[in-house]
C-alpha cells in the first residue's frame, strides 16, 4: 500500500475546494522603484523591478535550487530558490487534470498528455513557471514547504537581477517576462517575493494514505526489532 499510494501521491483530488484567488489571471502594475541590493550567502545581487505582481496558483511542477548545482552554481546564483510552476482558472478547473502530466526541468515547466479531451480543455496561457527569488530566510523556509496540489499567493515585483560582480562585465543578468502568453526561452516570470503564503494545502487522497502506510510501515517493523525472540520448538 505504502508503494502505491507513493506512486500515486501527487494526483489531484476530484473534489478539490479552490480559493476564490484562483478565478483570476495574476495581476501586474508598472512600477517605479529603483534598483536595490539584496544578499544572500554571501553573494550581493542588484535586483531591479519593472511591475507589482499578484499571483495566485495550483501548484502542478516544482524544482527546488541551492545554488550549489548545475548551471546554478556556474552562475554563483544562490537567490533563485525554487522554480514553482502553476495553473489558474480553467487550466486548474479541469477534471480531466489528472490526465496532463507535468514535470519541471532546470529551468523549465513542461506538460503533455496523450487524451485529447484533457489537452482541449487546458489553456496555456493559463500557466505559468516562476524563478521566485528571495533574501527572506521566513520566505525561503515557507516556499520550502510547498508540494504538487498546493495552492499558492506569491506577492512581489517582477525583476530582473544580477549578481553584482557582473554589474561591470555586461553579462549574468536574469530578465522576466512581462506577459502570460510567452513560449520558449525568456517566457518564465522572474519574481523578487516579498510575500508567499499555502492559501489551502494539497488535500489528495493518495498523500494521506502514503503517511498512514508508512507510519504503519515503521510502527510494525520497530515491533518487529525489538520484541522478544521465542524460537519455536
Amino acid at each position: 500500500m505504502l508503494v502505491i499510494a507513493f506512486w500515486n501521491r501527487n494526483d489531484f483530488s476530484q473534489d478539490i475546494l479552490f480559493d476564490p484567488g484562483l478565478e483570476r489571471e495574476p495581476i501586474q502594475k508598472k512600477v517605479q522603484i529603483e534598483a536595490f541590493d539584496a544578499s544572500f550567502n554571501g553573494i550581493t545581487y542588484r535586483i531591479e523591478p519593472e511591475y507589482d505582481y499578484d499571483l495566485y496558483g495550483l501548484v502542478v511542477s516544482y524544482r527546488h535550487h541551492d545554488g550549489d548545482s548545475m548551471l546554478h552554481k556556474s552562475w554563483n546564483d544562490h537567490l533563485n530558490m525554487v522554480d514553482v510552476c502553476v495553473v489558474w482558472q480553467d487550466s486548474a478547473f479541469t477534471p480531466l487534470l489528472n490526465k496532463l502530466d507535468f514535470w519541471s526541468g532546470q529551468f523549465t515547466c513542461n506538460v503533455e498528455t496523450k487524451d485529447d479531451a484533457a489537452w482541449a480543455s487546458f489553456n496555456m496561457d493559463q500557466l505559468s513557471n516562476n524563478h521566485l527569488i528571495s533574501d527572506d530566510p521566513l520566505i525561503r523556509d515557507k516556499v520550502g514547504d510547498i508540494k504538487i496540489g498546493d495552492q499558492i499567493r506569491v506577492q512581489g515585483w517582477l525583476s530582473a537581477y544580477v549578481n553584482t560582480a557582473n554589474l561591470n562585465k555586461g553579462s549574468g543578468k536574469r530578465g522576466t517576462s512581462t506577459v502570460r502568453t510567452d513560449t520558449g526561452n525568456g517566457a518564465c516570470e522572474t519574481i523578487y517575493v516579498r510575500e508567499f503564503d499555502i492559501v489551502r494545502p494539497a488535500n489528495g487522497g493518495w498523500r494521506k494514505l502514503m503517511y498512514l502506510s508508512l507510519s504503519t510501515y515503521l510502527a510494525a517493523l520497530a515491533i518487529f526489532i525489538w520484541r522478544p525472540y521465542r524460537p519455536h520448538g
